[in-house]
């Protein structure tokens, strides 16, 4: 129980803390921050500065606050403090170069932070450093150990050593010191200082010389070698010379011989060199002693006269070709006769580094290498340059191709290429045994192509041939005459027509013709420059057809025809005319209702001619006569009607029964009045019993049938009452023959 009631105090007692904790933090405002500077903003090194940072802090509790400050320099935190008073310093005893800068300062209660203003703060002035040399007294050569701090400085420094006014050395260090590593490198008294300054602050300047250190440095003359040669200096090859480098100085040294680059013996003591000289030897020897970083030397020169000059090797002739013979010579020059003669000088002829016996042999690929020689005499040994061998390989026949197509009348290029041969080949192009053009060619890259302008016939293309030499121009190889397919350009074409005017529906046949031109040739076909369908035909002669299938009225018009080949130059014939006409079936249909219309404008101007004849008419007189048949030799009755008439034609409207006239016309043609009783007389009808047959009806009904016709003429100048009378004639006649039996 006891357990419970502790716990339960606990918990009371930090949720209340947590609670005034909140309250608190609620409850406080940061007003402002001040920072400030004593005893001033610029001071001289070695100053005592004092940063002061103050907080004005409004809060509603009572308990005391924690104020956490920080103070910044160049916004990087230098000091950081947590207490409960409102102020805090900063001390900076004394001040140095190092602490120039901007500063800030920056409280901060619970999760609240204010920042004061910001401050400058210049310090001037740095400390005079100080230079330890260690040790002081040294051999040229040797090493020395020299130290300069600036104990009272702070930052990160930068130090330079002098040797008088001469700059050995500089380093920089994090701390107030630095240590470097000097060689004395000069037999003398040395004077040495260092200065420094903040690498933060370079504005501040380097500061004032340190103190002077003296070194004093000894001479290391027992360490220079001597040189000297023996028998002399001056000898000729074949000689034996010895060098000898003396030093006096017994250990811890190096001792050299050298000639140029290159050493040619090394020790810790004297040394003797021996050698038999050679013309090359000739020159400058140089014997070094070397202690630690000291060097000292000794110079002689050595003059080595010929024995004899360098072999040369030669070969002839200058150029080998393949399948010719050469000759190696060496030789060289006795340039010093009192020691030797020319007998004395020993020759070796060297092949890929083995000796040969052969002076002169057949060129071939066995005989291409490197060949040298050496000449031997007194123990001297002397090698030729190298030559190298490469037999020629003659230029074989050339081949001359075309490039391109070859055009009648049009440019091509072809090339010459033999298949063998050494470089430089020389071709030349010729036509007709008269060189055009060279070409040199120097690798198998290149190719020898020549421009011909032109040729005017196929012919002329094996005209061309090329030649090719590599050994000069007396031994030239020839190829043969170029071949190539030659193109003959077309000329123009003529279109010709079978005929110019063609009947509709039938066809139409075109013929192109060309007069030259290689084929194929390509034969396209127009119609008022329209390219007719399905025209473009390829042939090999010198002529294409094209067929214009059940030609049309709309087809007529201008032809014209283009050909082409693989010249690739089309050309155009000029054009031909073509004419449709009408089909036969289409003329006969014109020619009949031509020769209709032709009928009924005969038949239109009878009508009005004969309206137009009013003289004539007036002079004829009209008569109706109705002759009763009666049967005569067995003949039927015939009934006439005639009517006196200038005229009887098929214009007057005529009733017809079986291929016979009714009416029949009995008016003479004469312009006399008289007409014989026949003619004139008028029959008229006998009345008919009734009871009795009609012999005369009886005879003439089986054969014909009386129409009524009615026949009007005008005829000016005849009377009404003879126009009566024979309407009165017509009528009774035609009574009697309608009434029955």
């Amino acid at each position: 129980m006891s357990m419970c009631l502790l716990w339960l105090g606990l918990l009371h007692i930090s949720l209340s803390a947590l609670w005034q904790a909140a309250d608190t933090q609620a409850a406080v405002t940061i007003d402002h921050v001040t920072l400030t500077v004593l005893p001033a903003n610029n001071v001289e090194s070695g100053t005592y500065v004092i940063l002061r940072c103050e907080a004005n802090v409004s809060q509603s509790l009572p308990q005391p606050l924690m104020y956490s400050f920080s103070i910044l320099q160049d916004n990087t935190v230098t000091y950081f403090k947590t207490i409960s008073a409102s102020v805090v310093e900063r001390t900076l005893s004394p001040a140095r170069v190092s602490n120039s800068g901007r500063y800030q300062c920056k409280v901060q209660i619970h999760e609240k932070y204010k920042m004061s203003n910001s401050l400058s703060l210049t310090v001037t002035g740095l400390q005079v450093p100080m230079l330890k040399v260690k040790p002081d007294v040294v051999f040229e050569g040797d090493n020395i150990n020299a130290t300069c701090s600036a104990p009272e400085e702070t930052g990160s420094l930068m130090f330079y050593f002098y040797e008088d006014q001469e700059l050995r050395g500089s380093g920089s260090s994090n701390t107030n010191s630095l240590t470097m590593t000097l060689t004395m490198q000069k037999p003398t008294d040395v004077y040495l200082h260092c200065t420094y300054m903040v690498i933060m602050h370079p504005i501040a300047g380097v500061s004032n010389r340190s103190n002077t250190v003296k070194v004093f440095v000894r001479d290391l003359d027992v360490i220079t070698p001597q040189i000297s040669m023996s028998p002399k200096p001056n000898v000729v090859e074949g000689d034996r010379v010895q060098i000898t480098c003396k030093v006096q100085y017994p250990t811890n040294l190096e001792l050299y011989l050298t000639k140029g680059n290159a050493v040619l013996h090394q020790s810790h003591t004297t040394f003797t060199y021996s050698l038999v000289v050679r013309a090359e030897d000739s020159g400058e020897y140089v014997c070094k002693s070397e202690k630690g970083n000291v060097q000292k030397r000794a110079v002689s020169q050595l003059n080595v006269a010929e024995l004899f000059s360098k072999p040369i090797l030669k070969i002839s002739p200058d150029q080998v070709f393949e399948g010719e013979r050469f000759t190696l010579t060496c030789s060289s020059a006795v340039m010093s006769s009192v020691k030797i003669g020319k007998a004395d000088i020993k020759y070796v002829l060297l092949k890929d580094g083995r000796p040969i016996a052969a002076y002169d042999s057949t060129a071939s690929l066995a005989t291409n290498g490197k060949y040298y020689c050496m000449a031997m005499a007194k123990e001297v040994n002397k090698t030729s340059s190298l030559l190298v061998l490469k037999a020629k390989v003659p230029v074989s026949v050339p081949v001359l191709r075309a490039l391109s197509k070859v055009i009648v009348g049009k440019p091509f290029r072809v090339s010459c290429e033999a298949e063998n041969g050494t470089f430089p080949i020389t071709y030349s192009l010729v036509k007709s045994h008269i060189a055009m053009a060279y070409r040199t060619v120097t690798e198998a890259a290149e190719k020898a192509i020549f421009n011909i302008t032109s040729i005017s016939s196929p012919d002329e293309i094996n005209r061309f041939t090329c030649e090719a030499y590599n050994r000069g121009p007396s031994l030239k190889r020839t190829s043969e005459s170029l071949t190539a397919p030659v193109i003959v350009p077309i000329s123009r074409p003529v279109l010709v027509a079978k005929d110019t005017t063609v009947t509709e529906g039938s066809d139409l046949l075109l013929i192109c013709r060309v007069q030259q031109g290689t084929y194929p040739i390509s034969f396209t076909w127009y119609h008022n420059r329209i390219m007719l369908p399905s025209s473009t035909k390829e042939d090999i002669s010198l002529k294409g057809e094209h067929v214009v299938k059940a030609i049309e009225r709309d087809q007529s018009g201008d032809y014209y025809c283009e050909a082409s080949n693989s010249a690739l130059e089309t050309k155009k014939s000029y054009p031909v005319r073509i004419g449709v006409s009408l089909a036969l079936w289409k003329k006969a249909l014109i020619g009949v209702f031509c020769i209709l219309l032709l009928v009924a404008i005969v038949i239109v101007l009878t009508v009005f001619f004969k309206k137009m004849s009013h003289p004539r008419r007036k002079k004829q007189a009209t008569e109706l006569s109705v002759k009763p048949s009666r049967p005569k030799s067995g003949d039927p009755m015939r009934v006439s009607l005639t009517l006196d008439i200038e005229d009887n034609t098929a214009l007057n409207g005529t009733p017809c029964v079986m291929g016979r006239n009714v009416w029949s016309e009995n008016v003479s043609g004469s312009d006399s009045d008289d007409h014989t009783d026949e003619d004139t007389e008028l029959v008229q009808p006998q009345e008919v019993d009734p009871g009795m047959d009609d012999p005369v009806k009886k005879s003439i009904e089986p054969e014909y049938t009386v129409q009524h016709t009615e026949v009007q003429v005008s005829t000016p100048g005849v009377s009404e009452q003879a126009e009566g009378q024979a309407a009165l004639e017509y009528a009774q006649l035609n009574n009697s023959e309608q009434e029955p039996a």
